[in-house]
C-alpha cells in the first residue's frame, strides 16, 4: 500500500504528518520525494545508508560533423542549446534530457552521454527504511531521482508513505500516480486554502482517493475545515496547535517515538487512511 502525502506549500507540516506516520506502523517504508530540500531523514537519523547515484543523458556535440543547420537549436524549447561562433554550444544545467535534440540531428553529430544529477540514500531507523532523494544544486528537475526512488521501492509489500514536495507542479505528479491514497495536508489560514485547493484539483485531476489533515487547528474559525465542508472532502483529522508537539517538532524528534499520546494520534489517524483505501488490506500497521 502506498500513501502519499501532500501539501499546497511548505511548512504546513507535510513532513511532520508522513514521518510520524511511518514510525506508526510496526514495519515501514518512508520515501522523501522532496527532492530539491529533504529533510525527512533529520527525523530519522538513519543507519546503514547506502547510496545510489542518479544520472540522466544529455548531448555530447561532434563538431567535426555538425553542419550547423541549427535543427536542434530550434528543436529545444528550453533554450538549451545554441549556435555560437559556427559551433552548437550545449547548456546542461537547463537541458531536461528529453533525448529530441539528438533525433532531429541530420549528421548525428549529437550523442548522449551521462551526466549526474543527484543520488538516492537508503538507511535503517528502527521499524522505518528510510530512503532519501537529493538532488544537486542547479540542476533543471528531479523527476528522474524520484522515478528511480519510487522504482526501488515499488515491489516491496510493506506499507510506504511518499513525502511528496510541495505545490502541484510535475515532481508532484510524478510522486503521487502511483499512489494508492493521497493525504493532503492542509493550514488553518486563508493562504491555506488557497494552497489545497491547487493539490485538491490535482488528485482529482489523477482520479486518486483522498482525505485532508488538519494541521495547527486553533479553537476559531477554519477556513480550511469550512472548504473541506463545502466541496465535501473527507476530513481526516484535525491536529491541534500543540506547544509540546511543535517543541518536539522543532527538534527533529519524532513525536510518536516520544510520547504515547502522540503515538496513539498517530497509530489511529493510519488506522483512518488504511479504511479510506479501496479495496487494500494491511496488517503491520
Amino acid at each position: 500500500m502506498k500513501i502519499a502525502v501532500l501539501s499546497g506549500k511548505g511548512g504546513t507540516g507535510k513532513t511532520f504528518v508522513s514521518v510520524n506516520l511511518a514510525a506508526s506502523s510496526k514495519k515501514s517504508i518512508y520515501v522523501d520525494c522532496d527532492v530539491e530540500e529533504p529533510n525527512g531523514h533529520l527525523f530519522f537519523k538513519p543507519n546503514n545508508i547506502q547510496t545510489k547515484n542518479v544520472s540522466v543523458c544529455i548531448p555530447s556535440v561532434d563538431s567535426a560533423i555538425c553542419n550547423g543547420c541549427r535543427n536542434c537549436v530550434d528543436f529545444c524549447k528550453f533554450n538549451a542549446l545554441a549556435y555560437i561562433l559556427n559551433k552548437v554550444i550545449v547548456f546542461e544545467e537547463v537541458c531536461h534530457s528529453c533525448g529530441g535534440c539528438i533525433l532531429f540531428c541530420p549528421t548525428k553529430a549529437l550523442s548522449e552521454k551521462e551526466k549526474i544529477i543527484g543520488k538516492i540514500e537508503k538507511g535503517i531507523s528502527d521499524n522505518v527504511s528510510v530512503y532519501t532523494g537529493i538532488l544537486n544544486t542547479g540542476e533543471a528537475t528531479g523527476v528522474p531521482i524520484i522515478k528511480s526512488l519510487l522504482e526501488d521501492t515499488k515491489n516491496s509489500n510493506e506499507l510506504t508513505i511518499i513525502d511528496c514536495p510541495p505545490g502541484s507542479a510535475c515532481i508532484v505528479m510524478e510522486s503521487i500516480k502511483d499512489a494508492d491514497f493521497c493525504v493532503l495536508v492542509a493550514e488553518p489560514t486563508i493562504f491555506g486554502v488557497h494552497n489545497l485547493s491547487m493539490v485538491y484539483e490535482l488528485v482529482n485531476l489523477f482520479k486518486k482517493p483522498y482525505g485532508v489533515i488538519l494541521n495547527k487547528c486553533l479553537d476559531v474559525p477554519n477556513p480550511a475545515e469550512e472548504f473541506c465542508i463545502k466541496n465535501d472532502i473527507k476530513i481526516l483529522e484535525k491536529i491541534p496547535y500543540d506547544n509540546d508537539l511543535g517543541t518536539l517538532n522543532s527538534n527533529a524528534l519524532i513525536c510518536a517515538r516520544e510520547n504515547s499520546k502522540y503515538k496513539d494520534l498517530f497509530k489511529t489517524l493510519l488506522a483512518k487512511i488504511i479504511k479510506e483505501v479501496p479495496n487494500e488490506t494491511i496488517t503491520d500497521s
